[in-house]
């Protein structure tokens, strides 16, 4: 049997850690290129040290190295994958680039949401140089047959909280709702929305690796458990043993105030969206997503839990948020 060799620019974030663990209990021979700043112990892999940004010692590094696919976990904008296209062209046989479902039309004209979807977003830069980077690969692939996958997650989480705001990766939310303060939510709370764990996510995922079906397709991968905004912070009080206190803006007020927080906002997270999930189940049969937010949410909470340090307190988001909040009250 002939195993499969990937290579993950990263694979110790929020989402790619859950996606090499698995990799490596699949039997994949997985080469992990990244600085080693993370400290994460991924069992198994193969290290390459080095900085993707370095780019002529990083050619020099990868020209001794030989992969049947290549993940970039970290490409954010045009010159991260033109550079991946001039060193991987005519090497690989599958190159798969981490998109962003966040590239899905804004606002959306039909709420559920699936691969053929409009890209658009006028909202948010990071968004705008996903789908660049999208349209310069799908160039690639349509002129030079460069093996492509786009895969687009939505708001996943494994040590972080899927939380609309700023914050999500650090404990200021748990302890502004730990100390009964106010936490704002955009619109009334009840638009609908989706979050997946990066153990749900790393199922779908690493069945496309080496699938010669998925070149020149893109595919979404999150839960299929939908959600509100009120019910998912209502969750994560419910972990911790408390009771939230909610304070509902409109989205828009929210940019007027904090044009960074409504960027995001508008750019992903303002609007109701269901996922389809269809395209990957065919793709990969035996995907489905497991986790339920309720057992999800814990196993953030244990994460923190497992080392104080990792329970930091964000003045400035704090402050963001009273801002935000004070902002509101005082003109109703």
């Amino acid at each position: 049997m002939i195993t499969l060799k990937v290579l993950f620019i990263g694979g110790t974030g929020n989402i790619s850690t859950s996606c090499s663990r698995l990799a490596l209990k699949k039997g994949i021979e997985l080469y992990l290129l990244n600085r080693g700043t993370k400290h994460i112990q991924i069992e198994g892999a193969n290290i390459i040290k080095g900085d993707i940004k370095e780019r002529e010692k990083i050619k020099t590094i990868l020209n001794e190295y030989e992969f049947d696919v290549v993940v970039n976990w970290i490409a954010f904008n045009i010159p991260d994958v033109e550079f991946d296209y001039q060193i991987f062209k005519n090497k690989i046989k599958q190159y798969i680039f981490i998109s962003s479902a966040s590239v899905y039309q804004k606002p959306p004209t039909f709420p559920i949401i699936t691969e053929s979807t409009p890209l658009k977003n006028p909202y948010w830069q990071y968004s705008r140089d996903k789908i660049a980077c999208e349209d310069f690969l799908n160039q690639k692939y349509r002129e030079d047959n460069f093996p492509i996958t786009i895969v687009r997650p939505s708001l996943t989480y494994r040590t972080v909280f899927p939380i609309a705001l700023p914050g999500w990766d650090n404990y200021t939310i748990i302890d502004r709702m730990k100390k009964g303060l106010k936490i704002p939510v955009q619109g009334d709370g009840t638009s609908l929305w989706t979050v997946t764990h990066s153990d749900d996510f790393a199922k779908g995922f690493i069945g496309l690796l080496g699938n010669i079906q998925t070149i020149g397709h893109a595919f979404h991968i999150t839960s299929d458990e939908i959600l509100t905004w009120n019910q998912i912070y209502e969750i994560m009080a419910n972990a911790v043993g408390v009771k939230v206190n909610l304070v509902h803006i409109p989205s828009d007020f929210i940019m007027e105030i904090d044009k960074d927080t409504g960027d995001n906002l508008l750019g992903d997270k303002a609007y109701s969206v269901i996922f389809d999930n269809s395209k990957i189940k065919r793709f990969v049969p035996d995907f489905m997503a497991t986790i339920p937010f309720t057992e999800g949410i814990k196993k953030v909470l244990d994460w923190f839990e497992e080392d104080e340090k990792r329970k930091v307190i964000d003045i400035e988001i704090n402050k963001k948020y009273d801002k935000i909040i004070n902002t509101f009250e005082n003109q109703i």
